[in-house]
């Protein structure tokens, strides 16, 4: 019998929430501080290497608690180096991770949801539909738990799900990313992708500052609604009103990520309409290879179409790049992730 499915976990609580815990328990605030820096800044994995806490207090921890830090059940790499990550969850289902090593880089690309209910017609994931959302503790999980932890120099939520239907533990993750008393990381080596839920991007663009990536994938609203059926929800335009309002400063980035399908979004008519639709926008588009999912008969673009496309959109001053094609063998690379096959399993017991 697993002995923890009634204990919480403390990964993924702000310093203020483990301070308030701590005081639940009629224990000092400090104690609370305590368990904030042995969790983020020590990266424990047990609350009994909190060393600094009395047996006592450790022992009441230990009662109903655990860490919630949670090593992988699987691990593949690819022969570019990419790693990708198969983590259980609470809701007894699976999520994958990437890691992508990249000389003094790397980057590791967390998912935020079981799935994602966005229908993206070109995505594994959301043919694979929505089966729940992750807290900020699994989002966490997945940057400590990886062989790379220590080496982590950038974030990208684009793994499986949407990023801002599932924004409040995001946001979380990402205060406890970026504070002081939690990773410090700077919120300039992170980026959220997103779909455009207009609302969202409000609230992400407002409460913290991480880079933000909007999904476009075509100009022409039709054509979009048909490839992204969110269009009809949230229009594409409605996300651009908002960052053409919004001041980026000279940090902090928004660019468009562009799904290259042959004759459906790399036509000159097609660089003309994007040239139109974020001109006066400082910003850069990033062209992605579309790597071909089960039941989908979208057509990939031939290398010659990509380049053409991109060199016709950077000679018109818009900053744009080919990205490269990361970890495609073990269907780690953009758009191909999925747990589908694995949902029906036990996961692990978590560990403390």
């Amino acid at each position: 019998m697993n002995n923890t499915t009634h204990k919480t976990a403390l990964l993924g609580l702000t310093q203020d929430a483990l301070v308030e815990l701590a005081r639940g328990y009629g224990l000092p605030a400090f104690n609370g501080k305590q368990i904030a820096h042995w969790l983020y800044q020590q990266r424990v994995n047990s609350i009994g290497e909190m060393t600094n806490l009395s047996k006592k207090v450790r022992q009441l921890l230990e009662e109903h608690h655990i860490t919630g830090v949670t090593a992988p059940m699987d691990m593949q790499k690819s022969r570019d180096g990419t790693r990708k990550y198969l983590f259980a969850t609470g809701h007894e289902r699976y999520i994958e991770t990437v890691t992508i090593p990249d000389r003094e880089r790397c980057t590791v690309c967390v998912s935020s949801q079981v799935g994602c209910k966005m229908g993206c017609v070109f995505c594994m994931t959301g043919k694979q539909g929505f089966q729940g959302q992750l807290t900020a503790g699994e989002i966490l999980n997945q940057i400590l738990s990886t062989a790379e932890a220590d080496r982590i120099t950038n974030i990208v939520y684009m793994g499986m799900g949407e990023p801002l239907d599932n924004l409040d533990e995001v946001l979380t993750s990402i205060e406890i990313l970026t504070a002081p008393w939690g990773f410090a990381m700077s919120p300039r080596r992170i980026t959220v992708s997103t779909i455009g839920i207009t609302p969202g991007v409000v609230r992400l663009l407002n409460e913290c500052e991480v880079h933000l990536a909007i999904s476009l994938h075509t100009p022409i609203p039709s054509e979009r609604q048909k490839l992204m059926p969110i269009e009809s929800v949230y229009p594409m335009a409605d996300s651009l009103e908002v960052v053409r309002n919004w001041n980026f400063g000279l940090q902090r980035r928004i660019s468009f990520e562009y799904i290259v399908f042959s004759g459906m979004n790399d036509t000159p008519a097609h660089a003309d309409a994007l040239l139109d639709l974020l001109a006066g926008l400082r910003c850069r588009v990033n062209l992605i290879r579309f790597h071909p999912v089960p039941d989908t008969p979208l057509p990939a673009t031939d290398e010659q179409r990509l380049v053409d496309f991109r060199d016709k959109l950077a000679d018109e001053g818009l900053t744009t790049t080919i990205r490269a094609s990361r970890g495609q063998d073990i269907l780690a690379a953009c758009g191909l992730l999925s747990t589908n096959t694995r949902c029906g399993e036990n996961p692990p017991e978590q560990t403390q």
